[in-house]
């Protein structure tokens, strides 16, 4: 089955597992909340969201982080399968998205130690930019930038 995005929700194991019914029997709200990406399409259409996904890809790419390679796609990804929680200076540790939101994301590999990855979330709001270990270990947030 199809998404409003174009995401393959037969792929997804919260939709095989069926807790998910997927954004056309929500009405956009898998998971509770509308989500953003079925939103700008409905509201915009499937090419203004192109546009707006290469605007931002544009944006993440524009910074110079250093092992940061180009990236070079962002995909639908549920908030609950990649909030870390990331230490701050006062060395508390916090979780900046919410499990229910779907926000656009990708992992890549450093560029010079192929056990270090970055962590790019982004949605119309912000985009963030975190580094961690294998298995998402010593996460350290790199960029927080609002949009």
């Amino acid at each position: 089955m199809k998404s409003i995005c174009g995401a393959n929700c037969c792929e997804c194991e919260l939709y095989q597992n069926k807790k998910c019914l997927g954004c056309l029997k929500t009405k956009a709200c898998p998971f509770g909340k509308k989500c953003f990406i079925a939103n700008y399409i409905e509201v915009g259409g499937r090419e203004s969201f192109e546009k707006f996904k290469e605007k931002l890809l544009k944006e993440i790419n524009s910074f110079s982080i250093e092992g940061l390679p180009e990236v070079k796609e962002l995909y639908p990804l549920l908030g609950s399968f990649i909030n870390v929680e990331v230490p701050i200076p006062n060395n508390q540790k916090v979780k900046f998205l919410e499990d229910e939101e779907i926000y656009l994301g990708n992992q890549v590999e450093c560029l010079f130690h192929e056990e270090l990855f970055f962590g790019i979330v982004a949605n119309t709001n912000f985009i963030m930019i975190i580094q961690y270990e294998i298995n998402g270990e010593n996460p350290e947030l790199i960029l927080y930038q609002k949009r």
